[in-house]
């Protein structure tokens, strides 16, 4: 079984965080492509394909690791940094969007972490990189970015990124939560997670939450966001100025909004 490297981190900024990893001669990193900030000299970075977690071997076993990761929308390849020097270096990566992230030491909770998608920053080499089907119909047809999520196995450091502020709550045996989506950031696999319908169907269309939100089910531990990226982006695009007014030319709304600008066009 291969090794987990046993790096050691410091996390820096507030809202707008990075987290910077020491490590000694030989000791790998393995990060998301694109997610690096800066390294120190002595550290080479290889692109590699699959997750580099060595646990499967051959050239099927890696065709396979790098395909699972395709599943969940993330690239076929991932990036190694290891420190070839004689003495420490270090190596930072900057979290995507506004947010905390979230250092997670895999042996502390069972050695297996359910992720959102788009959730893993980084890790020790060695953690394996896969993904979790939810195996529930009601899941698969409405559960939106919870259908597919990465599975995290292994006994190193894990870093997330959670979207605004971090909420982490521990689970008691059979205590529910329900939870949007899109606001999950991860979960132990003792966690049973399913899809509800909102159950009124005024609710669902004018209330602004969607017609389906997650439950999360004790015992284990979860991570949540306040700010998904999802909806982050959702609030940008709608906020930006149109550049054209096809959507708009059979709309009451639009047509009296351009009105009461001034456009008469």
């Amino acid at each position: 079984m291969n090794m987990m490297h046993e790096i050691d981190y410091k996390i820096h900024g507030d809202d707008m965080q990075f987290v910077e990893v020491e490590l000694d001669p030989l000791e790998a990193t393995v990060a998301e492509a694109g997610a690096m900030m800066y390294m120190d000299d002595g550290i080479e970075m290889e692109t590699i394909f699959g997750d580099g977690s060595q646990t499967s071997s051959g050239l099927l076993g890696t065709l396979l690791s790098a395909g699972k990761r395709l599943l969940v929308g993330e690239s076929l390849f991932m990036t190694v940094f290891q420190n070839r020097s004689s003495g420490k270096k270090r190596v930072a990566f900057g979290a995507p969007y506004p947010g905390k992230i979230v250092p997670v030491h895999l042996a502390d909770i069972g050695g297996e972490l359910i992720v959102q998608k788009d959730g893993f920053l980084c890790a020790a080499k060695g953690v394996s990189v896969g993904i979790a089907f939810q195996k529930r119909i009601g899941v698969g047809l409405f559960g939106g970015e919870g259908f597919i999520m990465e599975r995290l196995q292994g006994d190193g450091w894990a870093f997330l990124h959670a979207g605004g502020a971090l909420l982490e709550r521990q689970l008691e045996a059979g205590e529910l939560v329900r939870v949007d989506t899109g606001c999950i950031v991860g979960f132990q696999p003792s966690v049973d997670y399913d899809i509800q319908f909102v159950g009124k169907i005024k609710s669902a269309f004018f209330g602004g939450e969607g017609l389906f939100f997650a439950t999360l089910r004790g015992p284990g531990r979860i991570w949540l966001q306040s700010l998904p990226f999802s909806r982050l982006a959702g609030r940008i695009y709608a906020a930006a100025p149109q550049t054209g007014r096809a959507s708009e030319e059979g709309s009451l709304l639009g047509g009296l909004g351009r009105l009461m600008d001034g456009d008469n066009s």
